[in-house]
């Protein structure tokens, strides 16, 4: 119908990258307090032109359209400006969690074929044992230290402090066209390497808006961010959509409960993000009645179900704010749905219903729906989906298996469109020839008053196949005892549900998002049945 320039030409007014997002907020409020980080504060105008300075620097040194560049850092300053300064760019961003041994940053590195690696000082021990393991260690040439610690930067890197200074804070001259890929995610699945998830603009944005829309999100909104960055929960469902939307945002290098508090107290937050692991802990820390926590208006939680018994507690506690459910994965950018405030009582222990941009389903093994109350496969279609898996069409293509993404989460939908997830479909416990759903076994130890963390998994048994086993963490000053922990659980519970062994430990192992490391659990645990007990 056009010329090819006028089509390209049409395409760049119509621009809706994720470097746009910060320009747009840049041009409504330039003069707001953007981020803040330790002493440092920076308004949007500021933190758009260290963004610009940032993005020209890294073309300096060779960074193009596409180029994989990889990110190891705790939270930070810099690494909010990297990520937006390579989006500028059309680079993509690969974030890498910072918990993970050489042989497996070099592995991402690899795997995605990064030619650029930026990394915290603190972390530089890591990250150069990974480029001696990485195949592809030539390949990476550009190589930053964020200087977050102070540590000299050694030889053969250089200092993202001083592409922050770079001397140009024009903005790049870049298109970006809304479906080319922008991050690349590593997942944290079952399997036995991580798979690379392919985010792009438009699934990232159309996520944006429902997080704003269905979690009543605001340019007015100040929001403490102190879950990693590299997971794409505090990433893509908090500090982005506030950038989008011009809030204020305060970034904590980690998930420190007194620090957490303090900081809600001092810079009057509105807003704020925990996996329920972390509200357990803002919850059982001496600190959280001796602040005023009373600017806060909306809380969020995710990664796993929220036990009901620590819902009541938030309620009972901070009874002003707003409770959100956010319930996703990496390749759904990752919100698919949520359950809002005024059923967080009423719809106890559910994920919610299917955001703005999402439609959802639970079918069974040939992707046909199954009648509400019926467990099946969690399934979605939205423009929140991956592309697909990084250089892996055979699981792309089993992950969008008849015309559906197939989430890999077994869920239970009511007559009302409220989805329960049950349990991750290759976590179910097979006890007996009879499914237990985990979370149900948790959530009745939860009940216990001496229960402050528990998780429940399968472990080999030569009669059940899989016995229900818990590793429980007990409240300050309280005790128990395993027998009477199990005859607690045998008072809700069937018995082929009720935990076989029970274990207690000090903490649960678990990773930067705030997850429970189950498969630790596993290994670890040691029943009166098992050979080597």
């Amino acid at each position: 119908m056009f010329s090819d320039e006028l089509t390209q030409r049409i395409a760049q007014v119509r621009s809706a990258s994720l470097g746009d997002l910060l320009s747009r907020s840049t041009a409504r409020v330039p003069n707001k307090t953007a981020i803040v980080y330790r002493d440092l504060r920076q308004t949007y105008a500021e933190l758009d032109k260290t963004v610009n300075r940032t993005a020209n620097a890294l073309a300096a040194r060779g960074v193009r359209k596409e180029d994989r560049i990889a990110l190891l850092s705790h939270n930070n300053h810099a690494y909010v400006v990297l990520y937006f300064a390579l989006a500028r760019l059309g680079a993509v961003s690969v974030p890498i969690n910072f918990m993970l041994t050489s042989g497996e940053v070099a592995y991402v590195l690899d795997h995605s074929g990064a030619t650029g690696l930026v990394v915290e000082d603190a972390l530089l021990p890591v990250a150069e044992q990974a480029l001696e393991e990485a195949a592809l260690t030539g390949t990476v040439t550009v190589r930053g230290v964020i200087p977050d610690s102070g540590l000299p930067t050694p030889a053969g890197w250089e200092s993202v402090e001083d592409w922050m200074a770079y001397d140009d804070s024009s903005a790049p001259d870049v298109f970006v066209a809304e479906d080319e890929l922008a991050q690349l995610i590593y997942t944290s699945g079952t399997e036995s390497r991580p798979k690379g998830a392919m985010l792009s603009a438009r699934s990232l944005i159309a996520q944006y808006v429902t997080c704003a829309v269905d979690g009543e999100m605001s340019g007015d909104d100040i929001e403490v961010h102190a879950l990693p960055l590299f997971h794409c929960a505090q990433l893509h469902c908090f500090l982005t959509p506030s950038i989008y939307l011009g809030a204020t945002n305060i970034v904590l290098s980690g998930a420190d409960a007194a620090t957490m508090l303090r900081t809600v107290e001092a810079e009057r937050a509105t807003k704020l993000f925990c996996p329920p692991t972390v509200w357990i802990s803002l919850l059982r820390h001496p600190e959280f009645d001796q602040r005023d926590l009373s600017s806060l208006r909306n809380g969020y939680y995710g990664a796993s179900i929220m036990p009901v018994e620590v819902l009541k507690e938030i309620g009972e506690r901070l009874p002003d704010v707003r409770l959100f459910n956010f319930y996703g994965q990496t390749e759904m950018s990752p919100v698919a749905t949520i359950l809002k405030p005024e059923d967080q009582v009423r719809k106890a222990g559910s994920a919610g219903r299917p955001g703005l941009n999402v439609e959802t389903l639970v079918v069974d093994d040939v992707t046909r729906p199954v009648p509400p109350g019926q467990v099946g496969e969690i399934v979605h279609r939205s423009p929140h989906a991956m592309l697909g898996y990084w250089n892996d069409p055979e699981r792309t293509d089993a992950a969008f298996a008849g015309g559906w993404f197939h989430s890999g989460d077994l869920g239970v939908m009511d007559t009302e469109g409220y989805l329960t997830v049950v349990d991750r479909k290759k976590d179910m416990i097979k006890s007996g020839g009879e499914n237990v759903a985990s979370r149900e076994v948790e959530e009745v130890l939860y009940q216990h008053p001496a229960v402050a963390e528990t998780a429940v998994f399968g472990l080999p048994h030569p009669q059940w196949i899989e016995a229900v086993t818990a590793v429980v963490v007990l409240r300050e000053g309280a005790s128990a005892t395993a027998e009477e922990l199990i005859a607690h659980c045998r008072q809700s519970l069937a018995g082929f549900k009720s935990p076989k062994h029970i274990e207690f430990a000090e903490q649960l192992p678990k990773n930067a998002s705030g997850k429970i490391l189950k498969r630790e659990l596993r290994t670890s645990a040691r029943a009166p049945w098992m050979s080597d007990a």
